[in-house]
């Protein structure tokens, strides 16, 4: 072979070495985008615990967590008291309006042995018999005031210990009409409630020692009928069980399907579901940081529901579905959950689930424990609420699959809210490299990013997101890109704003 010859075979083999280091990059094409499903205008919503609303017993931060304790007394030792929530907090008011119209869950397990105070005397000392917590007519105000002012709609459950039922144990609907009439009378309404928390749970929730299914069933059928009659706008939800389909390790639970299956069997307008990936280190729950970007832990919002969806398809086939309690772990959270670590989570969560159909997702809690959107003490902003004010910001009601693949990037595609034409797009990079994309159109964009995975400061577009001095939002405004290769940073989450 001649030396031309030589030179031309290697060029000829260079060429497709060279094309595999530097591929050109997938392109996103909006022509290929197509609708799906649409979800709830408040599809991005969350839970105000009973707990934070009449005070009592909530996890102990981190911080505060005393080991020797905690041998001693055991799980007594993970809460500690805390006071009321102050609902009438401006900066507190100032943040929520800030998400947008959601619908706020009041509930939790301490909800299900709450006492309705229907009087304005000082609030009890003690709880009557059968309750172990009370509710006064002035926290209940504040509630309704607070739902109002955020322009928000209320969902709730009631109280299922041995207190609400009478000398047989029968479920009675006093106290529900109690709170029902004195919610109407200060211009108050419940949109949607749950007959109470965590069915699934309910040995470890306060319901009468040995309820069953049957049990269940019984009540839910008096109430059913009560709430038919005297409060027919309310949309009743059920049965709001959690953790099944080894998600969570449970020694003991009732199953939804047995719950479902039970006979009279119970029918609900929303199917309702919890979803905790794993338990929190606060109760020897085994996750680490190490696995929150993992394409095991991101997609296991979808194993959950996968679970509940089946039983959903099978009892209720024509009912929406919606996630009423979620959040990083049980159990409060883990230390990582007030860091940007977690936005990758609550992000994907959000975005997947709207592409299976959920309608609603609700996020626990607003301000109480590590899971919170909002510090409890400083009512400071999260990294998870920076991420939440943008999905507010930028992702409408409509879902699209993008025919788009990435082994980097997961892409997540809706209207632009507010706009009759275009659409907001979400790029997640849980990758520790960059990565990058072809768009064919210019667009607004919005990079946040942080100086580590567990840093509770974001920035956006390179400045760090926080209040004003009068603790105000920030002015949210995005970097115009022209249509070409567009790098999405390690670690980077990019929202677009597509205008047509």
């Amino acid at each position: 072979m001649t030396r031309k010859s030589w030179q031309l075979l290697l060029a000829l083999l260079a060429i497709p070495a060279f094309a595999q280091q530097n591929p050109e990059p997938p392109r996103l094409e909006i022509s290929d985008f197509h609708f799906i499903t649409e979800v709830d205008e408040r599809f991005q919503s969350f839970n105000i615990e009973m707990c934070e609303v009449v005070g009592g017993d909530f996890w102990v931060p981190y911080g505060l967590l005393d080991p020797e304790k905690v041998k001693k007394e055991g799980f007594a030792a993970l809460k500690h008291s805390i006071s009321p929530i102050d609902l009438y907090d401006q900066k507190l008011r100032t943040l929520t309006r800030g998400l947008g119209s959601a619908y706020i869950r009041i509930s939790g397990t301490w909800a299900n042995t709450t006492y309705f105070q229907d009087n304005d005397e000082p609030k009890m000392t003690q709880a009557p018999e059968g309750f172990e917590t009370v509710l006064t007519r002035k926290e209940w105000k504040g509630v309704i005031d607070f739902v109002n002012e955020m322009d928000a709609k209320l969902v709730t459950s009631f109280a299922i210990s041995e207190g609400i039922r009478d000398r047989n144990g029968h479920w009675t609907p006093d106290q529900v009409q109690a709170l029902l009439n004195y919610t109407e009378s200060i211009g108050g309404e419940i949109t949607a409630a749950e007959m109470f928390n965590e069915p699934s749970h309910a040995s470890h929730g306060g319901a009468p020692e040995g309820y069953t299914a049957a049990d269940y069933a019984q009540d839910f059928e008096v109430f059913k009928k009560f709430i038919d009659k005297a409060a027919p706008d309310i949309k009743i939800l059920g049965p709001g069980s959690t953790g099944e389909g080894g998600i969570l390790p449970i020694d003991a639970y009732m199953a939804t399907d047995q719950i479902l299956s039970a006979k009279p069997q119970p029918e609900f307008d929303i199917f309702s579901y919890h979803f905790y990936g794993g338990v929190s280190r606060r109760c020897q729950g085994g996750l680490t940081p190490e696995g929150a970007l993992s394409e095991e832990w991101l997609s296991k919002t979808e194993l959950g529901l996968k679970y509940y969806e089946e039983a959903r398809d099978k009892f209720l086939p024509d009912a929406p579905i919606w996630l009423t309690e979620t959040a990083e772990a049980a159990c409060g959270g883990n230390p990582w959950a007030v860091t940007y670590l977690d936005s990758f989570r609550y992000l994907e969560q959000l975005g997947r689930l709207a592409k299976e159909g959920v309608k609603v997702v609700m996020h626990n809690t607003l301000a109480r424990s590590e899971y919170a959107l909002l510090d409890s003490e400083t009512l400071d902003p999260r990294p998870n609420y920076w991420s939440a004010l943008m999905w507010n910001k930028l992702m409408g009601t409509k879902v699209y699959e993008a025919d788009f693949s990435h082994d980097e990037l997961d892409i997540f595609v809706h209207n632009l809210k507010g706009f009759s034409d275009g659409y907001g797009v979400l790029i997640v990079n849980p990758k520790d490299m960059e990565s990058s994309f072809s768009l064919p159109v210019d667009a607004e964009k919005f990079l946040l990013t942080a100086d580590s995975l567990q840093s509770k400061t974001v920035r956006l577009n390179g400045t760090v997101l926080e209040l004003t001095s009068d603790h105000a939002l920030p002015a949210i405004g995005g970097q115009m890109i022209a249509a070409g290769e567009i790098q999405v940073p390690a670690h980077g989450i990019m929202f677009l704003a597509i205008k047509k």
